[in-house]
Order: C-alpha cells, then structure tokens, then sequence
C-alpha cells in the first residue's frame, strides 16, 4: 500500500510540474516582446524607445503583482490564480491590438497582459517544488521555468508569421484569445500535496557534494525575511543580472538589423528562447550540486565577458552565438534564485516569499531595456549599453562570495521561543 501510495504521489507531483511547464509555454509571450516591438517600429512609426515602453511597463508590473499574487497562491492554492493569469495575459494583448495607440499598448501589454504574468507565473513553482524533496528542488523549478524561457522559440515565429500574413495589431489579437484558453486549461492540473504529505527521499545513491545548497531549517515569514542580510543580497544581485538578459531579450531583433544588418532577428530570438530554457534547467541541476553561490559566480562571470564582447559581434552568426550565450546565463537566474529563495527562508511561505525577491526581477527591467532603447535611438548603437552591465555583472559577481544561507532562525524567532518556554516554567 505505501508503495502505491508513493508511486501515486510521484506520479502527480510530475503531473503538476509538466502542467506549470506548460502555463509557462503561454507566459512566456514577454520574451517574444522584441518580435512585437522591430514590428511596431516598422510598421507604425515609433520610436525603439517607445517600443520599449510596454514591455518595461509589463517587466515591472508582472515584478510587482509577484507579492501579492504569491500570498494568493500560498492562501488559495494554485489552480485559480494561475487561471486568473491567463485570463489577464491573454486579454491584455486583445486590448493592445485594438489600436496603434502607445497608450492602449501600455494599459493592455504593459498593465494587464503584466497582471497577468505575475498571477500565473507565482503557481507553478511552489505547487510542483512541494512534491519533491529539498536536494530536487533546483531541477525541479528549472523545468518548471523552463517552459517560460522556452515559449519564445515558438511564439517568436508564430507572431512572424501573423505579423507577415496581417499586421502587428492582429497579431496581439490572435495570440491573445489562444493563451486564455490554453493556460487556463492547463491551470486545471495545478495543485499542492494534501495536508501531511511528506515527499518522498531521494535514492541513497546520490551523493550531494560538501557545496551542495542546504536549508536553513526554518520558515522565514516575509518580515522576517526581509531583516535579512541574504534577502538584500539576493535581491540586489537579481536585479544587476536581470538587466543584461532583459536587455538582449528585448531588443536582440532590432540589434539584428542594426548591428549585423540581418533581417533574420526572429531566428535569433527563438535561438535565444532555447538556451534561455536549457539555461534554467542546467543551472538547477549544477546548483544542486556546486552550491548557489558557486554556480551564480560562474552565470555571472559568463555573461559579464559576453556583454563586453557584445559589440564585436557584427555578422549574424556571431550574434546568434551571443545571443544563445546571454539567453543561457539569463534563463539560469530565473531557477537560481527562486530555489535559493526555498533553501534559505522555507516553504511554509514561499509564494510571497519568491514574489519579494522577484521584485528585483522588475528593477532589472527598468535599467536594461529601457538604458538599451535610449543608447540606440542616441547613437545608434547598443556599445555603452553592453559595457553598463558588464560592470552590473561583474559587481553582482563580487556579492556571491559574502553570500551565506542565513542562521536556522533570525534572532526574534529565537527570543519569542525563548520567552514561551519561560512562561510555562
């Protein structure tokens, strides 16, 4: 009977991690954004600025609707928020459709598809780390993640496509009505463990190295959390990383034409999409392993030398190698941090938890995208802007060499405990 019931339990939890893969597929329209954006240049007019402009917008909202969503999902589990993310995701794209106004891009990309994002992509990973054991948590959120990372390779040219066969507009429109139903329906299959469940142990024969993460032992609440050195220091070397990758993700296209004056950027972007995905998963692994801060010194070293190198990559064979590069060390941030986030603060709260850290996420989307987009319309070029975040990268670097998992309890847990057994003396 304990058999069957581990065998079943096994089984749904690779149900729900496969499901969260798959919300994430649909998600995963923001990395296709630099597609959407050579388009609405071409096509109506605007500025690479103002291109930028609704997916800076949907970076920071989807960072910031992080928070309140993750304690939505701690509270009310995964199925419905999730549900409720595409329903945002794919309505919001409808309304930025409907016109050429920036504005409406804005209000509908830029706020609700961004609503959208944050609500559906804080279920997926709680729900399916809580089938496994601690020592799988890297590989699991990075396959989870890795659908995000790797819906570009499909949406890239799907949204070429519409983009050549009608126009930019409808294809907000078309892309729209097909993620609210397919995320929806794949939010279906999202669930925690019932109450008591204990994963089950990983087979003697792994053997974790000495650098391997370890868990702090304690459920750290959000307040608690935040009163931490490792909180900050997580959140700021989040925030300096990010900015390369979104960067690159946001405008590889344009610096396509521009820069190796190759019309084939989608191609590059769907490349990109791939590593980014391959990214998250190799990362979880290695990080299971080597340890967080070992494995982020080496993503963070990889892409600080990309980025100086960025500007010499002038064919576009180059270029898509740079490309696929950044997309590497970018998608092995997004299971990095989540699973250092579990290992150092628990999993009683890590909804929210995760949703404050990814915040960082969103300062990371301001300083990239937005930094790139005023370089090029300024000298139309991208160099200074490569050179800003090989310096963000290599200080991000620096932070991982203090970073430590954080004591079993802050000292107020300790006090409070400390005081009960006190009282009942």
């Amino acid at each position: 009977m304990k058999k069957d019931t581990l065998a079943i339990s096994a089984s749904r939890g690779w149900t729900v991690t496969f499901s969260g893969m798959g919300v994430n597929l649909g998600l995963g329209v923001l990395y296709a954004w630099s597609v959407f954006a050579a388009a609405l240049v071409d096509q109506l007019g605007w500025s690479k600025t103002e291109a930028a402009l609704p997916y800076t917008v949907a970076c920071v909202v989807f960072a910031l609707i992080m928070v309140p969503a993750g304690k939505l999902v701690d509270k009310y589990g995964p199925r419905w928020i999730a549900s409720l993310g595409g329903i945002f995701c794919g309505a919001g794209l409808i309304i930025a459709g409907l016109t050429e106004s920036l504005m409406m891009a804005v209000i509908g990309f830029g706020i609700i598809t961004g609503i959208g994002l944050g609500l559906g992509y804080s279920a997926p990973t709680p729900a399916a780390v809580r089938w496994f054991p601690p020592e799988k948590r890297g590989q699991i959120a990075g396959l989870v993640v890795a659908g995000f990372g790797l819906a570009a390779l499909y949406i890239s040219p799907m949204t070429k496509a519409f983009i050549g066969i009608w126009d930019v507009k409808y294809a907000f429109f078309v892309e729209g009505l097909i993620f609210i139903v397919a995320i929806t329906a794949l939010s279906q299959l999202l669930s925690f463990p019932p109450k008591g469940y204990t994963p089950p142990a990983a087979a003697k024969k792994v053997v974790q190295s000495k650098r391997a993460p370890v868990s702090s032992g304690y459920d750290y609440t959000p307040t608690e959390m935040m009163s931490t050195p490792q909180f900050w220091m997580l959140w700021i070397m989040f925030a300096l990383t990010a900015s390369a990758g979104l960067m690159i993700i946001g405008h590889l296209a344009k610096i396509a034409s521009i820069q190796a004056g190759v019309s084939w950027g989608y191609i590059m972007v769907a490349a990109l999409a791939l590593f980014n995905a391959g990214g998250r998963f190799v990362a979880g692994w290695l990080s299971d392993r080597l340890g967080f801060a070992t494995t982020m010194l080496l993503v963070f070293l990889l892409q600080a030398g990309n980025m100086l190198l960025f500007s010499s990559y002038v064919t576009g064979y180059t270029l898509l190698l740079g490309g696929c590069i950044a997309g590497f060390c970018y998608g092995s941030l997004l299971s990095l941090f989540p699973s250092a986030t579990y290992s150092f603060f628990g999993m009683k709260n890590a909804g929210v938890n995760y949703g404050l850290v990814f915040t960082a996420w969103g300062a990371g989307s301001l300083i990239g995208p937005l930094v790139a987009g005023w370089m090029a319309d300024t000298y139309n070029v991208y160099n200074n802007a490569y050179y800003i975040s090989a310096g963000l990268l290599f200080l991000a670097a620096l932070i991982t060499l203090i970073t430590k998992v954080p004591k079993s309890a802050p000292a107020s847990a300790l006090s409070d405990a400390a005081s009960a057994i006190q009282s009942r003396k």
